[in-house]
Order: C-alpha cells, then sequence, then structure tokens
C-alpha cells in the first residue's frame, strides 16, 4: 500500500461518523464546494441567513442497506442507472426497489438536497449517488464533511418545526415530508430514534403515518420491531388501520406474521379488514389461512366481505377455487353472494362451470 492511501484511511478511521461523498453529477447549475468544520446545523443556518436568491444546498450520507433508488423518470439515454432529475420544475425523485443492481450502488450514499429561497428552507429533496441533477441554472452549495447524526438531528429540528403543515392538505413537497423521507434514508442508528419520536402519540396524526410507513419501508428490523410494537400497543383504531400497510411494505420475515395476529385479534374490525386486505397482496399460504379463517370465524360480516374480496386478490390458482368454496358452502348469504360477484369479476373459467353447475340445479 502507497503510503498516501495509508495515511487516508489511517485518517478515516480516526473520523467514522464522517461521510465521505463524492460531488454527484450536476449540469446546468455553478457548483460551489465549503467543507463542513464544526456543527452541520449552525453551519447550515448561517449559509441560509445569506440567500435571498434561490439557491440549493446539498450534500451526501451513507445511505441506508437496501435495494432501493431514487430517481426520475426523463427517458434517459445515457446508460445511467438513473435518470437525469430536474431540481427546479417540481419533478419528483421516487423510493423504489430494483432488482438491477449494479456493483458500485453497494454501500451507496444518499444525496439530501435543500431549496432556498428568501432565507428560508422551502423543500427537501433525495436522490441516489447515481442520479444526475440538473440544477436549472441556480448556485449549488455543496457541503462536505458531513456527519450522519448532525444531518439526521437538523432535518428532525425541520420536522419539528413544520410537523402541522402536513394537517393543512395533501401536498407532498411540505418540508416536513422530505425531511421524514430523508431521515429514513440515513444509514445511522440515529434516524431510528428520530421516527419513534415521530410516531409518539402526542404527535400529528399524519407525521405519525409518513414516520411509520418509512419504518416499513427503511428501517428494516429495527422498523419493523417498533411497527409490530404499535400494531399491539396503539389506542388509536385509524392509526392502525394504516399501520397494516405500513408492515406490508416491510421485508422482514416476521411482518406477515403480525399481519395475521392483527387480522385475527385487533379489537377494531377496520384494522382486521386491512390486514386482511394487505394480506391478500403477499399472498402464500400463511395469507390464505388468515383470510378463510376470517370469513369463516370473525363476527363482523364487513370484515368477512373484505376477506372474500381478499380472495380476489390472490393468484387466480389460490383465489378462484377458495371464491367457489364459499360461494358454495358458506353459511352467510352476503359472503355467498360477494364470493358470487367476485368470481364473476374473474373472467377465470372455472368460475363459468362453477355457474352453470348452480343454474342448472
Amino acid at each position: 500500500m502507497r503510503l498516501p492511501q495509508a495515511i487516508g484511511m489511517a485518517v478515516l478511521a480516526m473520523f467514522p461518523a464522517i461521510a465521505v461523498a463524492q460531488t454527484p453529477s450536476i449540469v446546468n447549475g455553478n457548483v460551489q464546494k465549503r467543507a463542513v468544520t464544526s456543527n452541520l446545523g449552525a453551519e447550515f443556518r448561517d449559509l441560509v441567513k445569506t440567500q435571498s436568491a434561490p439557491v440549493w444546498i446539498g450534500y451526501g450520507v451513507p445511505a441506508v442497506d437496501g435495494d432501493r433508488e431514487a430517481c426520475c423518470f426523463n427517458n434517459d439515454s445515457s446508460g445511467r442507472s438513473c435518470g437525469q432529475c430536474r431540481l427546479e420544475d417540481g419533478n419528483g425523485s421516487f423510493t423504489s426497489n430494483s432488482e438491477k443492481r449494479t456493483a458500485h450502488l453497494e454501500n451507496q450514499f444518499l444525496i439530501v438536497m435543500f431549496r432556498v429561497e428568501n432565507r428560508a428552507v422551502e423543500k427537501v429533496r433525495t436522490f441516489s449517488e447515481d442520479c444526475e441533477l440538473d440544477a436549472g441554472g441556480r448556485t449549488i452549495h455543496w457541503l462536505t464533511n458531513v456527519n450522519p447524526a448532525q444531518s439526521v438531528e437538523m432535518l428532525a429540528s425541520m420536522v419539528k418545526g413544520s410537523a402541522r403543515d402536513l394537517e393543512s392538505d395533501g401536498d407532498q413537497d411540505h418540508i416536513a415530508d422530505g425531511a421524514v423521507a430523508a431521515i429514513a434514508q440515513h444509514a445511522a442508528p440515529e434516524a431510528d430514534a428520530a421516527l419513534r419520536g415521530f410516531v409518539a402519540p402526542d404527535q400529528p396524526e399524519k407525521l405519525r403515518e409518513r414516520a411509520a410507513f418509512w419504518m416499513g419501508a427503511a428501517r428494516g428490523k429495527a422498523g419493523f420491531d417498533m411497527l409490530k410494537s404499535l400494531a399491539h400497543s396503539d389506542r388509536d383504531d385509524r392509526f392502525r388501520e394504516k399501520l397494516m400497510f405500513d408492515l406490508s411494505v416491510s421485508k422482514e420475515p416476521g411482518a406477515v406474521d403480525t399481519l395475521i395476529d392483527s387480522a385475527h385479534h385487533d379489537e377494531s374490525p377496520h384494522v382486521r379488514g386491512q390486514a386482511i386486505f394487505w394480506l391478500a397482496q403477499k399472498a402464500g399460504k400463511k395469507a390464505e389461512g388468515a383470510i378463510t379463517e376470517a370469513i369463516e370465524r370473525d363476527p363482523e360480516t364487513e370484515v368477512k366481505k373484505k376477506a372474500v374480496f381478499a380472495l380476489s386478490q390472490l393468484p387466480k390458482d389460490d383465489g378462484v377455487p377458495l371464491l367457489i368454496q364459499t360461494a358454495r358452502s358458506n353459511s352467510n348469504p352476503v359472503v355467498r353472494k360477494d364470493a358470487m360477484f367476485w368470481l364473476g369479476q374473474s373472467n377465470d373459467p372455472r368460475a363459468l362451470e362453477f355457474f352453470e353447475q348452480v343454474l342448472g340445479r
């Protein structure tokens, strides 16, 4: 190993909390680099206070493990894994799962961008490190030597300062939305602590919902453990109902079992119905068993109807025979009627054969 390289590695070992990310590919913009020398939050606020015209401030931090990418659909033909994202026209980034991961994306960095105007942050957006960013002619202040823990702390302060805005409408460009998403994608334990704080019962409802979604979508086992606890203990029926979707997007092995438990035992029929619906999207023998058991044993007819619909969402080779069985033998006439309806929507030859048998009696 060459001496300069050895010295560089030694320095990185001494400061493991500092994110060392290369500048992203930026076009149509004036990039000005500056190193964070002390506290990210304080230096960021000082920089924001000097910006009256629109600018972007950005930095990179290690991204949480996973197969997600934050990219844009722009019909990019350059061969890049991500397309080009335009910062200024509101063209959104999205987080998706992709099986077409390339080797250089392992241990990837998350790019966090802040739009600043009139000495205030207006928007927070996140991107994968291989996204090309079109700055729309704006200046980009690119920060280096960013501490991930300080990044989480700063973003959390933005969430707390704007969380009430989430209640006003469904605008996805609220600062709190972008900041929660950015926190969730940090490869830092402080991100889990911040999200736990956001789902506390005294927090605004929509903030709780946003944070719970990202627990399932990005935080792995730590996020799943928190969702499981909330599903068992939170007293807000409507919030638990939303949790069923969050559990469905988690890739942790225990997520299906928690959905099944909620489908069987939650005190709210609305929660049980949502658990059944999302179980159908997961499919699998465990899900089938929970759905058919709900049809047979749940005391609420509305839950039974949701379970019948859930059967229609299963792969046809699994769902159609179960719908036929339900239509033929269930003791509840409303359930039988619903099963017949969804069989009619299936366009499956087995359903037609069943109808001919019934009409031929």
